[in-house]
């Protein structure tokens, strides 16, 4: 009884899987069209609805019908239509996209041109109508500007040594000045006792 049962279970296991199975191929082939899909899917549509036949020679033959391969053959060419356009497609825009990196090249370069002379303006400096360096300008004019120190600093000591000898000679002006006048007043009282001591004896001769 129990071996009984088992084999129904089987048989009806089995049947369940056939018919899910042709459910499955049905519903597949009811997918399968010619005027929708991809080309795969409609030459598999060719492939199962033709009929099939043994030659003569013992090689099996597909028959299809003449409509099929006229509306195969135009949905092929309108899918190669559709590739070409886009492949035509495609190369105008990596035509586009390799002019604008060429467009991108060269304004790179202009830019990578314009930086460079900046920083070589802003490296070097013009000095009496003469480009130079920005360390070499300014190796210049610490230069100029350490000379002129030093000749400031010449000067002042200069001007300090003649200011001295200046006041120096000055102050031995000022010595003969005061010489010269006091030697002037003893001079004059001389003068003046002479000309007294004179007067007197010219008075006692008339006298």
């Amino acid at each position: 009884m129990k071996f009984l049962i088992k084999v129904i279970v089987i048989l009806v296991v089995t049947f369940s899987f056939q018919t899910t199975f042709a459910q499955s191929d049905n519903d597949e082939e009811d997918k399968l069209s010619l005027k929708s899909g991809t080309i795969d899917s409609q030459f598999e549509y060719v492939f199962r609805k033709s009929g099939s036949f043994k030659g003569t020679n013992g090689q099996n033959y597909k028959a299809v019908k003449y409509a099929w391969l006229l509306t195969l053959k135009s949905n092929v060419l309108d899918s190669l239509k559709t590739t070409y356009t886009s492949l035509e497609n495609s190369e105008n825009m990596v035509g586009n996209q390799v002019k604008e990196i060429e467009d991108l090249k060269t304004k790179l370069a202009n830019t990578q041109s314009n930086l460079e002379q900046t920083d070589s303006e802003k490296n070097n400096m013009a000095l009496l109508g003469m480009e130079t360096s920005k360390t070499n300008y300014n190796v210049i004019m610490w230069s100029i500007i350490a000379a002129l120190l030093a000749l400031l600093l010449i000067f002042i000591y200069k001007f300090k040594g003649s200011n001295s000898s200046t006041r120096e000679a000055k102050h031995k002006l000022d010595e003969v000045e005061t010489e010269f006048e006091e030697h002037r007043r003893n001079a004059l009282e001389r003068e003046q006792k002479v000309r007294r001591q004179l007067q007197d004896e010219l008075n006692k001769h008339k006298s």
